[in-house]
This record gives structure tokens, sequence and C-alpha cells, in this order.
């Protein structure tokens, strides 16, 4: 829309339409950038292209973009590589500054205990396997997490899919999301780590049955560069887990909710539920809101993650 020719053709377009000027301005712009249309000539209105053109610029656009994010992904990959280097380095300077080594379970998990004391604002906590045993030793997750939240602190959890799989686990989650804690369900996350107040970090050791073991905590400009941006990343990917607990789920709850995985229509559950399909459908809505799911989708597999399924 350069051209005052053109600019003139976008004015009688929007008197046409009965819209504005700018709006349609920004449409047929957008629509430019799609690489949907042709350059304008003369004093006339952009070209459409023909169907099989416009879809494969968008195919092209597309690629380029995630091409563009798996170079940022790849970028933040050699960035937690090169602290992840940073910090072992550090560990054996003597005058290292902002960087704490703390040696043992029991000294890692009395460590825990006061950063979670310690926190005024937000907690953000990356969990995944390998544990001790099978409750994470070292990472206070299914602990006293829900105390934090009590005072009025922000909790956000991160829980690998894989640790879903020991005993009582997702049942645990569930009820600390009642309680407040804000829980996600992630997969391959990169490591385990705690954050408080987004001013210390304590890195967990790989091993937590190794009781030679060493955690790191990690208070300097390291933190902000790094590991804040890496949580944030893995909490955006990750899956909400809702507030619902297992208790609050009936049986036919459980069947709808197996169904829906299954991928059956909505005629079709109503049908073998003997319920009319609006009534399906409120039910669906209610378990959503309550699985805090966008879609069916993810409501079937988070029944999945917490074995909710029937049969």
């Amino acid at each position: 829309m350069g051209s005052s020719p053109c600019r003139r053709a976008g004015t009688a377009l929007a008197q046409r339409l009965g819209l504005t000027v700018r709006r349609v301005t920004n449409a047929l712009d957008h629509l430019a950038e799609r690489r949907f249309t042709h350059p304008a000539r003369g004093a006339g209105l952009p070209v459409a292209m023909a169907p099989a053109t416009a879809l494969r610029n968008l195919i092209h656009l597309h690629q380029a973009e995630l091409l563009h994010r798996s170079a940022e992904l790849e970028e933040l990959s050699g960035s937690v590589d090169r602290t992840a280097a940073q910090l072992l380095s550090s560990v054996h300077t003597p005058r290292a500054t902002g960087i704490e080594t703390v040696r043992g379970g029991a000294a890692i998990a009395a460590r825990v205990a006061s950063l979670l004391v310690s926190a005024s604002e937000e907690i953000a906590l990356l969990d995944r396997p390998p544990y001790a045993s099978s409750e994470p030793d070292g990472m206070p997750v299914p602990l006293d997490m829900a105390e934090p939240v009590r005072r009025g602190v922000r909790v956000r959890v991160v829980v690998d899919r894989e640790g879903l799989s020991f005993h009582g686990r997702a049942r645990g989650l569930g009820d600390l999301a009642v309680q407040g804690v804000q829980i996600r369900v992630g997969t391959d996350l990169p490591t385990k780590l705690i954050t408080v107040d987004r001013r210390v970090t304590l890195l967990p050791p790989t091993d937590a049955a190794d009781p030679t073991a060493s955690a790191l905590v990690v208070s300097d400009a390291l933190l902000s560069n790094a590991l804040v941006p890496l949580f944030e990343s893995v909490w955006e990917r990750a899956l909400p887990i809702g507030s619902v607990t297992h208790n609050q789920i009936t049986e036919k709850d459980r069947e709808l909710l197996t169904m829906l995985a299954s991928g059956l229509k909505d005629e079709a559950m109503a049908r073998c539920l003997d319920i009319h399909v609006h009534t399906v459908r409120r039910r669906i809505a209610r378990l959503m809101q309550a699985l805090n799911a966008e879609t069916r989708f993810q409501a079937g597999v988070q029944a999945a993650l917490r074995g909710w399924l029937a049969g």
C-alpha cells in the first residue's frame, strides 16, 4: 500500500466494505507479508495468488520460522553447556563468588529447606529422575511445597513425565495442585533445579543416591543469564496439570475420559453412556476446566498420566 494510487484503491475498498481504511490497509499488508498476493499494478489493488502458490509460500514461511526457533533452541542448549562448564570451573576456584558447593544428602536437604523458607515471591522447580528411591531425594516434590503457597509465594513446578511412573506420584501432584501449586508435565527435562525469588538456584546432584554427591548453589549473574530463562523455556513447553484430584473423579467421569482418549465422537459417547449428547459435552467441558486442559486431547493425556482411565 505504498503508492498513492494503491492507497486510493484501498480507500475505495474500505468504503465498499464499510471498514476503516487502517483496517483494510493492515489486512492487505498482512496478506502481502504472507506472500498471498502479487504487488499492486498501477492504481489497482494487490492481486491474489493462485491457491497452490499461496499455500507453498505459507509452508516456506513456517519452515523459516521453525528453522529460526530451532536455532534459538540450539543457542539455549549451547548456553546451558557453557554455563555448566563455567560452574564446574568455578567450583574448583578457591575465591569463586556466587557459587557454593553443598556435599552430602543431609546437607543438601537442609539447604533446600532453608531456601524454601527464605522464599518471599516465587519458587520455580524442575524435577526429573533419577531419584534415590520411590520418593525424590534432594528435590522437594511432592514434599512441603504447599507451605510457601500458604505464605503467598507463587510456586511453579515442572515434572518430567518419566517421574510420574513412581508410585503415588501423580496423585500427590494433583493434591498439591489443589492447594495452589502450579504444576506442569514435561518430557526430557534437561536438569533438576530449584530457583528462589530469581536470585538463587540450587542444582542437585545427578545421582541423588550417591552419599558423596554435591549440589551447587548459584547466586550470581549466571542465574539471570541462563538458569531462569532455561526454566521459563521448559515451563512454556510443558503441559499444565489441573487442580482436580482422584477423589473428585467419578466412575462415569473415568469412562468418559477413556472414551475421549480413544477418540470417540460425542454422539458415540452419548450412546455408550446412555445420556444426551449435550450432557456429554457439558461433562467434557467441566473435566477440561478441572484438568486445566485447553483441548480434549490434553484432557485425555492428563487423565492417562494420572492413571484415571478405565480398563
